[in-house]
């Protein structure tokens, strides 16, 4: 099927439409596969007027949005207007921007999208409208439940050039981290990832390195007990379940360029001891996957940046990047789901 990846255009007073645009600009030089925009095309065009980017929009359909690529930017017009307001995010813009997520994973659900790539999203304004998802990867998952009538679990992986990585807890404070974590959940996000690894990735055997919670993987229970009482039970049962594991591993030597080579992605155990090293080994071209969906979905690893929206100093590259693998991911998908000749 000649389909493209859908983009929802995130915060429409954030950068995410200046690097959707960018983007659609660089789509040759960069090798960039077809992609249409969920927007408002009226906002669009004035946002390409207002960075000065000499970029024609074609309002079209899903259906016929490959073959627009070439010689306009596609955009899919939402039935909510987008105000153009760079820098001021406002509640009058949440209906169009979660709309926009919907219409992206619904067109992909049906086949007539091949992944969902989503720009970021203020969760402020949203929250101000009566949305009730934590954030992104959460009202994801609700919509493939909602879809498809069963419930899935969603796990937030960071791929760059340099090293994948997972993190078990998210968006928690440190100080909480050890009374929620727990060998279930580390089993959930590592299982998950290695069907992912699988199964969108293409790597036939993944191997996992899982890291300890404490300094020096816990030094044997002397730095606390969580890593022989939590982390080195998961890591048991996933090796009797046939998921090549090691671990608990020390945090601080997992990450040099010898380390990386033993794993195929990194399960950490909080937010910055996975998003550190790999935001620091590829900041402008790590990406957000969401693994545990029944879609491919790709953001880019960064946030609405208010402050830059609308002024042309904006990066593409992690969307480019996003685009890019999100383009791989489902040819690989599509790959391993068919028939043997």
């Amino acid at each position: 099927m000649n389909a493209a990846l859908a983009v929802s255009s995130g915060d429409p007073s954030g950068i995410g439409p200046d690097i959707a645009i960018a983007a659609w600009q660089l789509r040759q030089e960069m090798q960039i596969p077809a992609f249409f925009l969920l927007a408002d095309p009226d906002f669009v065009r004035l946002r390409a007027l207002r960075l000065r980017l000499d970029v024609p929009v074609e309002p079209t359909n899903p259906k016929a949005a490959a073959g627009v690529f070439d010689r306009a930017l596609p955009v899919i017009p939402l039935q909510h207007p987008q105000i153009d307001r760079p820098g001021v995010p406002l509640v009058a813009n949440a209906a169009a921007t979660i709309e926009a997520i919907e219409r992206a994973v619904a067109l992909t659900l049906a086949g007539d999208a091949h992944a969902v790539v989503t720009c970021p999203i203020a969760k402020k304004p949203l929250y101000e409208a009566g949305f009730k998802y934590p954030g992104h990867t959460e009202f994801l998952a609700h919509l493939a439940g909602e879809y498809l009538g069963h419930k899935f679990t969603p796990v937030m992986m960071l791929a760059g050039p340099e090293l994948r990585a997972v993190p078990v807890t998210i968006h928690i404070a440190l100080n909480k981290v050890a009374t929620v974590l727990d060998a279930a959940t580390i089993l959930t996000v590592s299982r998950i990832t290695a069907l992912a690894l699988k199964e969108q990735f293409g790597i036939a055997h993944p191997r996992l390195a899982i890291a300890g919670l404490n300094p020096h993987a816990g030094e044997h229970g002397s730095m606390g007990m969580e890593d022989e009482t939590i982390v080195r039970p998961a890591v048991e049962t996933l090796r009797a379940e046939g998921i090549d594991a090691r671990g608990p591993l020390p945090a601080d030597t997992m990450f040099h360029a010898a380390a990386r080579t033993q794993y195929d992605a990194a399960i950490c155990m909080y937010h910055d001891q996975a998003l550190i090293p790999v935001k620091t080994l590829g900041f402008d071209d790590s990406v957000n996957v969401t693994l545990g969906l029944p879609f491919v979905r790709t953001s880019p690893d960064h946030g609405t940046a208010f402050d830059i929206a609308g002024t042309g100093k904006a990066k593409p590259d992690s969307l480019i990047a996003a685009l890019r693998l999100a383009g791989e991911l489902h040819a690989k998908r599509a790959q391993l789901k068919r028939p043997a000749a």
